[in-house]
């Protein structure tokens, strides 16, 4: 579908099209009110400034229903079958994993929905089991109130992506790019530091996102597109005790934390080049 024939839908048949990015009623109803958008960037930005301006966290609950349990795809089909499809690309990682970290995510799912109410929601594309295991299990330590926003900014990455998939060339003609952007690399051996937790936080130490690098050592989308951090000092810190950890190696820092100040809309990547006995960083491009 063309973005010029999404502008022309009929209103069930907008509600229909947006019910398969986001099963929130309160931001399906407004994003279709708020047709027609003049270009796609628009529509992009209004999406992320209804979910962040207008829902409330009763809104981000039931949208967090419209997804399967991570590794049970064939859990909500009846429920939702028009994002069956969908959810089950979106998760097609699970498939490499060994029984053992199944069943570990399996049982992780299971407290986590005990202690906060919902499905652990996460964007899962191109994340392994194992890498979403080393993210549930930092944000289960989170506050209910913490957690909850963290949550809703991957319900957002979700929610973005689909509408990339939704509309003919949207990705081609917007920005989809992440305000806030970071990559690690291990100097002791000359690899990218892949598999490494880095959590961003507010100037309150509030977190806002939960990451993983990826095999190139990169988190492209600690933030969903089209949602900005408002002027402020944050940080970034980086899970050094477990990466080193998990490579068989000794390191004198258990944790490394950057702070940083944003003071515009402009790209923010903030790199991290560790040893196990020093680091250093720099805004990079």
């Amino acid at each position: 579908m063309t973005f010029n024939e999404f502008n022309k839908l009929q209103k069930q048949d907008a509600f229909a099209q947006l019910e398969q990015c986001c099963v929130s009623k309160a931001w399906v109803n407004t994003m279709v009110e708020s047709r027609p958008f003049n270009s796609e960037d628009a529509l992009i930005k209004k999406a992320a400034s209804i979910w962040y301006n207008d829902c409330t966290n009763e809104d981000f609950k039931e949208a967090f229903t419209g997804h399967p349990k991570i590794g049970n795809v064939e859990s909500l089909k009846q429920k939702f079958a028009h994002t069956a499809a969908w959810a089950h690309d979106e998760q097609s990682k699970m498939s490499e994993a060994d029984l053992e970290t199944i069943e570990a995510l399996a049982e992780a799912n299971k407290l986590y929905e005990d202690r906060f109410g919902y499905i652990f929601i996460v964007s899962a594309s191109g994340k392994s089991a194992n890498e979403m295991l080393a993210i549930i299990n930092v944000r289960m330590q989170h506050s209910k109130e913490d957690e909850i926003y963290v949550a809703m900014n991957e319900q957002h990455k979700i929610t973005v992506i689909r509408l990339a998939k939704l509309i003919e060339g949207l990705g081609d003609n917007v920005d989809l790019s992440s305000h806030i952007t970071t990559h690690a690399l291990d100097t002791s051996i000359g690899v990218p530091a892949s598999n490494m937790v880095i959590t961003l936080k507010d100037n309150h130490g509030k977190p806002i996102s939960v990451g993983i690098t990826n095999n190139n050592g990169r988190i492209s989308d600690v933030l969903p597109p089209g949602y900005f951090l408002s002027p402020s000092i944050y940080s970034m810190t980086f899970n050094t005790a477990d990466y080193y950890k998990n490579n068989n190696q000794k390191g004198f820092y258990p944790e490394v934390s950057i702070q940083f100040e944003v003071t515009d809309d402009s790209h923010y990547h903030i790199p991290l080049l560790i040893n196990p006995f020093g680091y250093s960083t720099y805004r990079g491009s």
